[in-house]
């Protein structure tokens, strides 16, 4: 079995919010004709702005219409102790006895970054399950690190500290516990701004930001996304690091400005971030890259391609995408994003074949990621719904779980 079709998700929190299908749609302000539609599987998808306007009108967060890929299961049930252990990394008992100094001699802040950056890496690979088993530890390393006497060594710490709590705020968010991630990275904003460095703070109210959208909270996030900005572009952006803090800040207001469903301004944003970002061609790379906001010519793209897509704009996502050179420093969750939005545009557009060449790419690159995956089990469902299956479109089907059959069998 597939994963939950979204017309079934809308129907059964509909029911438990005792509303009628005419009550939905008067609450969110859309068509009644889009509930019914969702509802009878005769729609499998539904834009970005009708996603929040039904999350609102049902009185819960747009994750719970069409997330992520959940990294632990949602049933209802006891959290996994995995989780249960990151939950006490971030906010540790009270009146907890603190744990022994065994192995303190060699704990160096170099190993210490060194353990920040692999986790970090771990979930731009989206390996989740991983990164719950070693948060919690990296944490308490960044908490003792954080406590140590002398100033200079303190404040290298309470920067390590910012980092692993930015970390947890951000699995957080990925697995649906956004006010988990807001305790979170209020605590890596405190950690910040102990810290010596000038930009941390910034760069975690851009986490924030990202934390505020997911709870449709937009125009919090475009608030604090402008502010933080206003800040670094005012004293840092003749560095590179603080071009990229920048940077990124500029493109988180401009998702909260699309989601609030202004999409001229927000491509307006999109266009001078893109701008800014060629201009790190000409400065100095930024030290400790991989702790730095990623921002580069193709981040810009990647994003601007998701907001055409989201915003039915499909032509506009393959002109931008058409022709794109990734740098080196796009992580591979980046890179599975772009494919799964450029298929999207493909369906919209009609052109079948391209749609499903590029999901079956993405299935070669990512396919733990895709199966559970909302948007591609709905892009899927909806090209097997037409006219046209091209071959692979059949083998993609069986593999989500849209159609019984052996997925690995030839195409029939």
């Amino acid at each position: 079995m597939g994963s939950e079709h979204l017309g079934d998700r809308v129907g059964r929190l509909r029911r438990m919010a005792g509303l009628t299908q005419e009550g939905l749609a008067g609450r969110a302000g859309v068509s009644v004709d889009v509930v019914r539609k969702l509802e009878q599987r005769r729609k499998h998808s539904a834009r970005l702005p009708t996603l929040h306007a039904l999350a609102k009108g049902l009185g819960v967060e747009v994750t719970a219409l069409l997330g992520d890929p959940p990294g632990v299961a949602s049933t209802g049930q006891a959290e996994p102790p995995q989780l249960v252990a990151v939950r006490r990394a971030i906010a540790p008992p009270l009146f907890a006895v603190p744990p022994e100094p065994d192995g303190v001699e060699t704990l160096t802040l170099p190993l210490l970054r060194a353990a920040i950056e692999e986790a970090w890496t771990l979930y731009h690979d989206a390996e989740f399950g991983r990164l719950m088993e070693v948060l919690p530890g990296v944490i308490a390393d960044s908490r003792l690190a954080a406590s140590v006497r002398d100033d200079r060594q303190r404040a290298a710490g309470q920067a390590a500290l910012a980092k692993t709590l930015q970390l947890g705020g951000h699995l957080s968010i990925r697995l649906g516990k956004t006010d988990l991630a807001i305790f979170a990275l209020e605590r890596a904003i405190t950690a910040a701004e102990a810290s010596r460095d000038p930009l941390l703070p910034a760069m975690i109210c851009n986490s924030m930001a990202w934390a505020y959208q997911r709870q449709n909270r937009l125009d919090d996030a475009m608030n604090l996304a402008v502010h933080a900005a206003d800040g670094v572009e005012r004293d840092h952006v003749h560095r590179a690091e603080g071009v990229r803090v920048w940077g990124g800040l500029l493109m988180s207001a401009a998702t909260s400005s699309a989601r609030s469903g202004d999409y001229g301004t927000a491509d307006d944003m999109m266009r001078t971030a893109e701008q800014a970002a060629g201009r790190l061609a000409t400065m100095p790379p930024a030290p400790n890259g991989k702790l730095v906001s990623v921002f580069s010519r193709s981040s810009v793209r990647i994003e601007r391609v998701r907001l055409a897509v989201q915003h039915a704009h499909p032509q506009e996502a393959v002109r931008l995408a058409r022709g794109m050179r990734l740098s080196a420093d796009i992580p591979p969750s980046w890179r599975t994003w772009l494919l799964l939005d450029l298929a999207r545009a493909h369906t919209d557009l009609g052109n079948v074949p391209e749609a499903v060449r590029t999901l079956e790419k993405l299935h070669r690159t990512a396919p733990a990621w895709i199966r559970h995956h909302t948007l591609a089990v709905a892009t899927v469902t909806d090209l097997m719904s037409g006219p046209a299956h091209p071959p692979g479109l059949r083998r993609l089907a069986e593999f989500l779980g849209i159609v019984e059959g052996d997925w690995r069998s030839a195409e029939k």
